[in-house]
């Protein structure tokens, strides 16, 4: 029997994209162990549900097919779509912007690493409640996809761009064109020559196919 997905984030079926996110990081915060102590295994579960829900309802075509078919979805889904990804990455922002500890999504999430054959726990993003190891310099963020093995690193397709010494130290935009196709590159300030610049799953968008593009940073 299908669950009700727009119950458990508590929304109306006709809710927008914007708004499905922003049940789903108010619910997230609502339901980490930290702020509900004494009813962590109740918190656990709660949180289990909204991650399932979501990684069905924020991707827009998994939710075209919830709402005709009525499709059940599993906690590892909100992993599988770069839109549910992205706000997950997110979610975690804010528990490390909020001094909340990871290490609880192993329980939430572990029969799904397992299965996957993962060793990577999420107690590696800090050594204290709320450090946030994955934004140690600029630029760099998690990147679920390598953690997941959603991506191939031969599915990538790599670039090297010059740019001058005012740039790398402000940092700058650029417009990078494929097959047609113009996609923004932010540079970050500070950046180095064989700093690397990762487009996650740009080829999507250029090619039609998963893959990372990598641009190699030549400062001259």
């Amino acid at each position: 029997m299908a669950k009700d997905y727009y119950g458990i984030l508590g929304i109306p079926r006709n809710a927008s994209d914007a708004e499905i996110k922003k049940a789903y990081r108010k619910l997230a915060m609502r339901y980490h162990p930290d702020r509900n102590p004494g009813r962590e295994k109740w918190a656990n579960a709660k949180f289990k549900e909204i991650n399932e829900a979501y990684g069905v309802l924020g991707d827009p075509q998994k939710r075209k097919q919830y709402d005709q078919f009525g499709t059940v979805g599993g906690i590892g889904d909100v992993f599988s779509s770069p839109f549910t990804r992205t706000t997950f990455e997110d979610m975690m922002k804010d528990f490390g912007g909020a001094g909340l500890r990871f290490d609880f999504l192993d329980d939430i999430f572990g029969d799904f690493l397992k299965g996957r054959g993962s060793s990577f726990s999420f107690r590696s993003f800090g050594g204290r409640p709320g450090e946030m190891k994955f934004q140690a310099w600029p630029g760099q963020e998690i990147n679920l996809d390598e953690i997941f093995g959603q991506a191939r690193k031969n599915n990538a397709v790599h670039y090297e761009l010059a740019i001058s010494p005012r740039e790398a130290l402000q940092g700058v935009r650029k417009v990078l064109k494929r097959r047609g196709k113009k996609l923004e590159v932010r540079i970050p300030a500070g950046v180095r020559t064989g700093s690397v610049v990762r487009l996650r799953n740009a080829r999507q968008i250029s090619d039609g196919l998963p893959g990372d593009i990598l641009i190699k940073i030549i400062v001259k």
